[in-house]
């Protein structure tokens, strides 16, 4: 056996004891434990760790997509050149940048909009999917670098007659086999495209972690957990670390390239934040300086009963957004006449409807453990895998079913 190389301990002596008390606190030469032992320094700094990285390391191009007869413009990250078009559609605050302006009062949408993720949420599974397919995310309306008439109007009426638009402008009147992918209120889209029955060459369905039952259960907190947002930060790196740490993208990597494109820098407060600065803020917090504010919607700019510039969404709160874009979303799902996949991250999220649809085999279903609301974002090379797989099963190919 081999010796060790730590030095031996003293002997006891309680003469010494007695006659010197100090005897009891042993000399860094007479103990191997006296010193704190040294630990190698980490091999990357908290910045460079948490810094922001290019939507150009995934995707292959950006372009703005002008609708005819209009002033909206919507810009789509692209990747791909062969096989179907897997077109992404973000959840709120999802999307490849929020807006650095807002036109007129700021909406609940608009603080769930800077909440942080989008068209960049998918860019860690689009450099995996680009291999064997064509990826289009867009940034919707009221995010990103998109610009329209009238960025206040996110009903869901609205929102499905853009990503129609955009097809169309795109693609033209032979567009190839489209693949429509949605997370969160982007999924809420993709199910009611595809029940309109307008896009002939629609070739399946995945929605991402977005259930009716759930979705209309959980309006309710939405503006409780948006006014305790946290908003402003000093550098982009703490930014991307509290989001990190506080969950909701779990992803150190697909964090350092969605959560930079949600901030702007705030001239007056000399720090970055999330949210437009129209909305209020409250409560200055102390500590390491990292989180200076909080999100306080502006109370006093809510008429009761009012209706608003978006049929009363931001007037009526959350609960009325929801209300127009989940109502039905469960029948109109399973009626979606494509292949269909539901990704969720929890199987508490099934509700009635589609739990007896699965039962009945309407619709593929996978549960991915381990990870949030953002599976895109969380377990990209999993839902990358799961899309790819999806594709192959049902032999969607870049005009249809093979």
């Amino acid at each position: 056996m081999e010796s060790s190389s730590l030095p031996s301990l003293p002997e006891e002596n309680h003469a010494d004891n007695d006659n010197n008390n100090s005897s009891n606190v042993p000399s860094p030469s007479s103990s191997a434990f006296f010193s704190i032992p040294h630990r190698p320094p980490s091999t990357l700094a908290s910045s460079n760790k948490y810094s922001p990285l290019n939507w150009s390391d995934y995707y292959d191009r950006e372009d703005d997509v002008c609708i005819p007869n209009s002033d909206n413009v919507f810009h789509v990250y692209m990747a791909g050149t062969e096989g179907p078009v897997v077109f992404c559609l973000h959840g709120g605050g999802f999307s490849g940048y929020v807006k650095r302006e807002l036109k007129g009062r700021p909406s609940a949408q608009h603080a769930q909009a800077a909440a942080g993720f989008g068209g960049l949420s998918f860019s860690l599974s689009a450099k995996i999917i680009k291999e064997k397919a064509r990826v289009v995310a867009m940034d919707l309306r009221g995010h990103g670098k998109s610009s329209t008439e009238n960025e206040l109007d996110l009903s869901i009426e609205t929102l499905c007659s853009d990503v129609l638009a955009v097809l169309k402008t795109m693609y033209g009147d032979s567009p190839p086999a489209i693949v429509l992918v949605g997370h969160s209120l982007g999924g809420s889209v993709a199910v009611h495209v595809a029940a309109k029955k307008a896009l002939p060459s629609l070739a399946g369905l995945v929605v991402v972690d977005v259930v009716e039952g759930t979705a209309m259960a959980s309006l309710i907190h939405m503006q409780k957990i948006l006014s305790n947002r946290m908003q402003y930060f000093p550098t982009i790196e703490k930014a991307v670390e509290w989001s990190v740490k506080g969950g909701s993208t779990r992803n150190i990597e697909s964090a350092r390239v969605s959560i930079p494109s949600t901030l702007t820098y705030d001239d007056s407060k000399k720090c970055h934040c999330f949210i437009p600065c129209q909305l209020h803020t409250h409560s200055t917090i102390g500590g390491n300086g990292t989180i200076l504010e909080r999100l306080q919607t502006p109370r006093s700019t809510v008429p009761a009963q009012q209706d608003g510039p978006i049929g009363g969404v931001y007037e009526q709160g959350p609960a009325a957004v929801g209300g127009a874009r989940y109502e039905g979303l469960s029948e109109k799902f399973l009626s979606s006449p494509v292949p269909k996949l539901l990704l969720l991250a929890g199987t508490d999220r099934l509700d009635r409807a589609l739990t007896i649809g699965q039962m009945q085999g309407k619709f593929q279903m996978v549960v991915v453990r381990h990870t949030g609301h953002a599976i895109q974002e969380d377990v990209p090379d999993e839902f990358a895998s799961l899309v790819l797989n999806f594709i192959s099963r049902n032999r969607i190919g870049p005009r249809g079913v093979e």
